[in-house]
């Protein structure tokens, strides 16, 4: 997996680390995650030269940051497109056939709106990659401990996860906020049904999925 020091990586790295039925996982990144686990196996890599992975079966992609934090529209791309594109063509080279990532809502190749053109572009190039299952997650504002991972406040977030038990009720289920462990563990359970072809699956989707087990 690759990602999981985010708000969502992280549950799914929790997840995978505790589900039986993972015998290992590999981790790529730039850093690793703040986690020892005797199945865990950390790989620090440079994005813009992978080189090559261990076997694996199943793939799951949990990057992402916004274009702030980035820096510029250049090195939003080179993480939320090139990084993993990157990553799934290097883990489909060593014969991943399951493919999960986190995208985001209003993800379409043509917007007028450079991020949501950017992730649409990313779901569309993985599309073609040729995994036998792919899964995209499209969640909606994150809600999680941002603090935890030393992230930048977002306060526009802030105020709306603060008044979201108020509004939620009022607004459509894919707008809502989605907490981040539910995106994780609707991932999880999407990749490992396995079903063939691509799978988009929208933040009313993902809610309350963190309460029912994996398959």
């Amino acid at each position: 997996m690759a990602g999981a020091t985010g708000l969502v990586g992280r549950e799914v790295l929790a997840a995978l680390l505790a589900d039986k039925s993972v015998a290992k996982v590999h981790c790529v990144g730039r850093r690793t995650p703040p986690v020892q686990h005797a199945k865990l196996i950390a790989h620090t890599v440079d994005f813009k030269k992978i080189g090559k992975l261990p076997a694996v079966h199943d793939v799951y992609i949990a990057l992402g940051t916004t274009i702030k934090v980035a820096g510029s529209k250049d090195a939003f791309k080179a993480i939320d497109y090139d990084a993993i594109v990157a990553v799934a063509q290097a883990c489909k080279n060593q014969g991943a056939t399951r493919l999960g990532v986190v995208s985001a809502m209003g993800a379409d190749a043509k917007s007028s709106i450079f991020y949501s053109r950017i992730k649409g572009e990313m779901e569309n190039t993985l599309s073609d990659m040729g995994f036998e299952s792919t899964v995209f997650v499209r969640p909606s504002l994150l809600a999680g401990h941002r603090e935890e991972l030393n992230q930048t406040p977002r306060w526009g977030e802030r105020l709306s996860l603060l008044a979201a038990p108020l509004i939620n009720p009022l607004i459509p289920a894919n707008y809502r906020s989605v907490q981040a462990k539910d995106v994780a563990y609707a991932l999880i359970k999407a990749v490992k049904q396995g079903k063939p072809g691509v799978t988009c699956l929208l933040s009313g989707d993902l809610q309350g999925s963190s309460h029912a087990k994996t398959a």
